[in-house]
């Protein structure tokens, strides 16, 4: 037997530079603010096709998504996106003032806009694995943090603790500009796997 360490270093290699690559397109992607929601759906995509035994290319696919994904992707960033954001500005808000109230609407914010953060990702990632009407795949989207609460827990503490490294450590920035989303998101796959499992297994990504 012979093991060729060669041939394995330069598919490492290549893997790398496809995953930096990817990175920086979906934040080039994501620029205009309007298209997070089809950018991020199609990096769940490709790096859900990914994780499972490293199938499809990364670059080509990721664009080839993109049209497809779009219209319901928007639609969710829209209706699920959107109101997450605005209630988490509204949870920032509230905590400046110190008051029962503003305490209390300050934790009701915070609870809305986690809760419809993780309803936005559950959103992304099923534009980018089923095939639903757009009523239906709203609907999943709402139900799954409640139904897989412990998984939707580790999905969201994905972005969070990439956020929260980076306003702790300036210099993980250049990380999350150059491999953190695209690794963020081959990492969420797997938790998403094995909660389509449980639920039915998805339509085939593209």
């Amino acid at each position: 037997m012979q093991v060729d360490l060669n041939g394995r270093t330069y598919s490492g290699l290549t893997t790398l530079i496809q995953f930096v690559v990817l990175n920086v397109c979906y934040l080039l992607v994501c620029l205009p603010v309007v298209t997070i929601g089809v950018a991020t759906a199609s990096l769940v995509e490709v790096t859900y096709r990914f994780a499972d035994e490293e199938r499809g290319n990364l670059i080509k696919d990721f664009f080839g998504s993109l049209r497809k994904n779009f219209t319901q992707a928007t639609i969710v960033l829209f209706a699920l996106g959107l109101p997450a954001a605005l209630l988490g500005f509204s949870a920032v808000f509230w905590f400046q003032y110190e008051s029962a109230v503003s305490g209390a609407a300050a934790i009701l914010s915070s609870l809305g806009s986690a809760y419809l953060l993780a309803s936005f990702l559950h959103g992304e990632a099923l534009v980018a694995t089923h095939t639903n009407t757009t009523k239906q795949l709203l609907k999943n989207s709402l139900l799954l943090p409640t139904a897989e609460a412990l998984r939707t827990l580790g999905l969201i503490v994905i972005p969070v603790a990439c956020i929260a490294l980076t306003y702790v450590a300036p210099g993980f920035i250049y990380v999350m500009l150059t491999i953190g989303c695209a690794l963020a998101a081959y990492g969420a796959a797997f938790l998403l796997r094995s909660i389509y499992r449980r639920h039915g297994d998805p339509a085939s990504a593209g």
